[in-house]
């Protein structure tokens, strides 16, 4: 990649990120539009089920703790994600998005499965590891064509 000056990259942004990075940046989009998504299901369910902050968990209500887990579990595992999305993305826009676009959709299916209550329904969303596994892949071979290139 090649490096530009800062009044470059101010003025001419595209010129910073490679061509149809711009994928990469909708799928974080898309990504933030599924964690609020996940978010305002938990704040539902708090007032639902009465579960008052601090709270994470409730005693009484296991379809709380379903909706909160899904989300929970999510967050746990969401910035490692962003940085194999973003490491993927800069030298891999596309195939990147097609993996993020798999990881985040995967999320919702994830959730939805627990929303049912039974909590082994989640693993509807386990295609997402394809996603991951493969942000992940790509950021491998990303790191070793940085370290190996001339």
């Amino acid at each position: 990649m090649q490096y530009v000056s800062q009044q470059s990259a101010i003025s001419q942004p595209t010129q910073a990120v490679p061509p149809q990075f711009g994928y990469v940046i909708l799928v974080f989009i898309y990504s933030w539009v599924m964690l609020a998504y996940l978010g305002v299901k938990v704040g539902i369910a708090r007032k639902k089920y009465n579960v008052k902050y601090p709270d994470m968990y409730s005693d009484k209500e296991p379809l709380f703790n379903c909706i909160q887990r899904a989300h929970q579990n999510t967050l746990e595992i969401y910035p490692q994600w962003l940085i194999f999305q973003l490491i993927a993305g800069i030298v891999y826009p596309v195939t990147a998005s097609l993996f993020g676009i798999i990881w985040v959709t995967s999320r919702f299916s994830y959730a939805w499965g627990y929303y049912t209550g039974v909590p082994e329904k989640r693993k509807i969303g386990s295609y997402g590891y394809i996603g991951f596994l493969g942000v992940i892949s790509l950021s491998l071979v990303v790191a070793f064509k940085t370290i190996f290139s001339p």
